[in-house]
């Protein structure tokens, strides 16, 4: 994103100054309808109840004015920083489904960050706290979005209600528990048949598996234990065949791993249960 774009969003001089690389992209408000959440939770009498449902969401990202400085022994290491805050609401009653505020941070890719040369650093109100680290990448066109991505629990499935008898009903259309990015994908495939089509994406892959984690409050380490967090951004330059007009769009498929204890077998085995989200959404 050039100077000219990054004053277009509001920015100080102070704040344009500052190269925010792949971040670039995530300055602004999104918004988007085209949300599907899923989630098991315990239903208080051993067995599970799964929801599925679509919502619509807000992203406000905001920039710091300046680079965090982090001092080393040797260096003074200077990150550029994003604030960003989200809220999501249930689409068929308007209820506030998730909320979550956080920080993207470009990082140097260096020894020193184990070659990762991106942060993204979240709380929820649930009692959660992430730190997943990865590395940007852009794409000619459209992105390689992944359809194997799979919301099918793992693990010894045990014979309770929740686990998989109600995964197979299509419970949102278009989208399917068993390959939940093709809800993407698809979305991808109108607007191409509509003249919209999409000349570059760039790519934030992050994960608590690369050196990050979660810490949780005590009830939930003992009772819904998110142990692993993974998500993908694509921001996505879209260009209208029909006008030659373009615009930004975001999507996303992210994932967070909730280990629930298992009705019925020995203390501390417990069920891997994928907590999905996928959504798209258009820069305001």
């Amino acid at each position: 994103m050039d100077s000219n774009s990054l004053s277009r969003l509001g920015l100080s001089n102070e704040e344009m100054a500052i190269k925010y690389g792949p971040l670039s992209g995530l300055i602004g408000t999104w918004t988007g309808n085209k949300g599907v959440n899923l989630i098991a939770v315990p239903d208080q009498k051993g067995d599970f109840t799964l929801l599925v449902a679509p919502y619509y969401e807000t992203i406000e990202v905001t920039a710091l004015s300046s680079t965090t400085p982090n001092r080393g022994l040797k260096t003074i290491e200077n990150i550029p920083t994003l604030m960003y805050s989200l809220r999501i609401h249930n689409a068929n009653d308007n209820s506030l489904m998730h909320a979550e505020n956080g920080i993207w941070e470009l990082l140097d890719g260096s020894k020193d960050n184990d070659g990762y040369n991106l942060a993204r650093i979240s709380t929820v109100p649930h009692g959660d706290a992430i730190m997943a680290l990865g590395k940007s990448s852009v794409t000619n066109g459209r992105p390689n979005i992944d359809k194997t991505a799979s919301a099918m629990p793992t693990g010894g499935l045990p014979p309770v209600l929740g686990y998989t008898d109600v995964y197979h009903p299509e419970v949102v259309s278009g989208f399917t528990n068993a390959t939940p990015n093709t809800y993407l994908t698809d979305y991808l495939d109108a607007q191409e048949k509509a003249g919209k089509v999409i000349t570059s994406s760039t790519n934030l892959i992050v994960s608590t598996a690369n050196n990050g984690g979660i810490n949780n409050i005590p009830s939930i380490n003992k009772n819904a234990d998110a142990a692993a967090f993974e998500s993908v951004f694509w921001i996505e330059t879209v260009q209208d065949k029909n006008t030659g007009q373009c615009f930004q769009q975001l999507q996303y498929s992210q994932n967070t791993t909730i280990n629930f204890p298992v009705k019925g077998t020995p203390k501390g085995e417990t069920i891997h249960w994928p907590h999905f989200n996928v959504n798209t959404l258009v820069k305001q």
